[in-house]
C-alpha cells in the first residue's frame, strides 16, 4: 500500500491521524526506543494515549520533530524504519519509489528536508520535514496526494502493515475530499486549509 497519489492510492489504511488509534506493530524497530517497537508494545502515559515526548510534542497536540532524523526516531517506536538515507542518497539507488523527488524541490510545497528510510518489508517511507504547514496542505489539496502528518512533518508511508503500525503513533491522515464520510467512532477536525481535515480515520 501506498499514500500520495503518485504511489498509487491501493493499499487498506485504517485509521490513524488526527486523534490517536491503534494497531498492530511490525517487530524490531530501529530507534533509540526500538525494544517497545519489537516487543509490540508503545510508550503509553496514565490515559493510555501515545506518549510523544522527545522529538514529538508532549502538550497533546500532533507529533512535532526538528529534522528527518527525528522523525526516523520517532516513527521508530511504532515501526521499522531502516537505513534512513537523505531523499538524494536513497534517489540514487532506486527508481522513484520513494515520494517527493520532485516535489521537495518546489517551494509550492515547504518541504525544508527530505528523507527516506525502509520498512521491514524494504519498502520506502518518505520522511518529510516541513517548514510551512499550511502551505505543504495546500499543495496537498491541489495534487490530490494523501500524507500522515504531525505538526511540522508528513510521511508516506507505502507497506500496508507499516501504515497499520503506524495507526497508533498520534499522526493524523489529511483528507481534502469533501465527500469523505467518517465513521462514528472516528474524530475529525478542520485542517490549516479550507476544505481539508483531520482525521484518525483513513479509508481503504
Amino acid at each position: 500500500m501506498r499514500l500520495g497519489t503518485a504511489l498509487t492510492i491501493g493499499f487498506t489504511l485504517v485509521a490513524l491521524t488526527a486523534v490517536g488509534a491503534c494497531g498492530s506493530t511490525e517487530d524490531g524497530g530501529d530507534s533509540a526506543t526500538s525494544s517497545t517497537a519489537a516487543t509490540g508494545t508503545t510508550p503509553a502515559d496514565a490515559s493510555g494515549q501515545p506518549d510523544a515526548s522527545g522529538p514529538a510534542g508532549d502538550d497533546g497536540g500532533l507529533p512535532k520533530a526538528s529534522d528527518t532524523a527525528a522523525i526516523a526516531d520517532y516513527l521508530g517506536r511504532y515501526t521499522q524504519c531502516q537505513s534512513p538515507a537523505t531523499g538524494d542518497e536513497y534517489d540514487n539507488g532506486h527508481d522513484g519509489d520513494a515520494w517527493g523527488a520532485d516535489e521537495s524541490d518546489d517551494p509550492a510545497w515547504a518541504i525544508q528536508e527530505r528523507a527516506v528510510c525502509t520498512d521491514g518489508s524494504e519498502r520506502p517511507i518518505a520522511l518529510l520535514s516541513v517548514s510551512d504547514m499550511r502551505k505543504f496542505q495546500a499543495a496537498a489539496k491541489a495534487s490530490g496526494d494523501r500524507f500522515l502528518v504531525g505538526e511540522d512533518f508528513a510521511v508516506v508511508p507505502v507497506g500496508d502493515e507499516t501504515i497499520r503500525s503506524l495507526q497508533r503513533s498520534g499522526l493524523r491522515f489529511l483528507a481534502c475530499d469533501p465527500d469523505l464520510a467518517v465513521p462514528s467512532g472516528f474524530e475529525k477536525t478542520p485542517a490549516l486549509v479550507d476544505g481539508c481535515a483531520l482525521t484518525d480515520y483513513v479509508p481503504e
